[in-house]
């Protein structure tokens, strides 16, 4: 089934509509949700489970470890699982063997009649009342950005890995019938792995052309009055090697790049003298203001924000207590926990915003940055020479940072008349003996 009213381009919007949908159309009376590994996160991602339970679902578990589930038939079992073999063999199992009293199941993607037919020849006690399509085949991380959630990376020996390839066409189809979008399909033409995925999703727009019967209504206005149709543009990450070696200010990108962002959570377990609440933190623009405001901006607008809520309230409290630097937030934060109810969510920032510091000063990554900086926009071959052998033999400087730096003069200076990779590779092996990725660099 597809999203209706779904308009406007919003995965947290149109995955929401479909997961209500399902707890709808199962009914009033408790429940319980049957899920994969991947399901698990895409639910995860724009429920709370506060928010679940309040829609009466009180049981969370996962399909592949149903064996240990007591038999409960009191409940209803709504199911949503991605439709792969796995799936579709633990199901069986289930459906032999339920432990519910009814079975709602919602696949993530398009099924196949086969699998379908397999399912009702195992639903030998009739306890199945639904089966369904929903299409939230995807992890929605913010309105306008969706993942696949692909960790062992999508390449092997440069070439796009086949099973890689399969899960990004299924994940684009998913994508595209819930936002109802019938596009038109361009694609950088040097890039094989890009063609391959473009004919990917043709093949299945054509072959599942029912289920795309909302073409003429999938168009977009233009300036003129005109209606053109939307557009998927697929490209290739390669095209571009300069910026990915570049360290990143602003907030989301600096969180995930020092502290790393699964799924909008961040360990923090690790960090020194850190607060039993703040082990593990969740980033969510739907359930947290702050970020929602401060997540595109530079790391000194982020400290100045804060500062500005701190002041304000200080000045309902009256207090007189000097708030101008991190460690100054941190001890407010820890004098007055009554600013943690006020505030919602902005201690936790000031704790995340902390440990930003804290590592910048650590890795001196104000150097680096500034050379990396020379390196992408200035012409001074000499220099930057100096400042890369400098950096690498600094001790406080990471290895991944100094790799990131020769990767970068690499690519600047393929063709200079004096350039001296090599020597910079030679320093990296004497940095970090045993690492392979030196090697690499020739690639370039």
């Amino acid at each position: 089934r597809r999203n209706k009213k779904t308009s406007k381009m919003d995965v947290i919007f149109a995955v929401k509509l479909y997961l209500n949908k399902m707890i709808e159309e199962c009914g009033f009376g408790l429940k319980s949700l049957l899920m994969d590994r991947e399901t698990t996160s895409i639910v995860s991602m724009v429920f709370t489970q506060s928010e679940m339970l309040a829609k009466e679902v009180y049981l969370f578990e996962r399909l592949d470890r149903s064996d240990s589930i007591d038999t409960m038939k009191y409940l209803k079992c709504i199911v949503f699982v991605r439709p792969t073999k796995e799936n579709i063999s633990y199901l069986c199992r289930e459906l032999k063997a339920p432990k519910f009293g009814q079975y709602f199941i919602y696949f993530s993607n398009i099924i196949s009649k086969t699998d379908v037919k397999l399912l009702a020849e195992c639903d030998e006690y009739e306890v199945v009342r639904d089966i369904q399509e929903f299409y939230c085949d995807f992890v929605a991380v913010c309105p306008h950005l969706m993942s696949l959630n692909i960790l062992d990376g999508c390449y092997q020996n440069l070439h796009l890995k086949s099973e890689s390839l399969e899960r990004c066409v299924e994940g684009i189809i998913s994508l595209l019938l819930s936002l109802q979008k019938y596009p038109t399909i361009r694609y950088q033409a040097s890039s094989t792995a890009c063609q391959r995925l473009a004919e990917g999703v043709k093949h299945v727009l054509n072959k599942e052309g029912s289920l795309f019967n909302f073409k003429s209504s999938s168009t977009i206005s233009s300036r003129d009055n005109t209606t053109l149709p939307p557009v998927l543009l697929i490209l290739d990450r390669r095209l571009d090697a300069l910026t990915p070696l570049l360290n990143q200010w602003t907030y989301q990108a600096m969180l995930h790049e020092l502290l790393t962002i699964n799924n909008n959570r961040i360990n923090l377990s690790d960090v020194p003298s850190v607060s039993r609440d703040m082990k593990e933190v969740v980033l969510s623009a739907e359930h947290d203001e702050f970020y929602e405001q401060n997540m595109y901006l530079n790391y000194g607008e982020i400290g100045a924000n804060i500062k500005a809520l701190m002041e304000e309230f200080q000045s309902k409290t009256k207090s007189q207590q000097k708030v101008e630097t991190i460690s100054d937030m941190k001890a407010f934060i820890e004098q007055y926990p009554q600013f943690k109810k006020m505030s919602g969510t902005v201690s936790k920032h000031v704790t995340l915003i902390g440990e930003l510091s804290r590592l910048i000063t650590m890795y001196n990554l104000f150097e680096v940055s500034e050379a990396e900086q020379e390196l992408a926009c200035q012409s001074n071959h000499s220099e930057s020479l100096k400042k890369i052998r400098r950096l690498i033999a600094n001790e406080n400087v990471r290895y991944v940072d100094a790799l990131r730096l020769v990767l970068l003069y690499a690519l600047r200076y393929e063709k200079h008349s004096s350039n001296d990779v090599y020597s910079l590779i030679e320093a990296l092996k004497k940095k970090a003996p045993g690492e392979d990725d030196p090697g690499k660099v020739s690639y370039i």
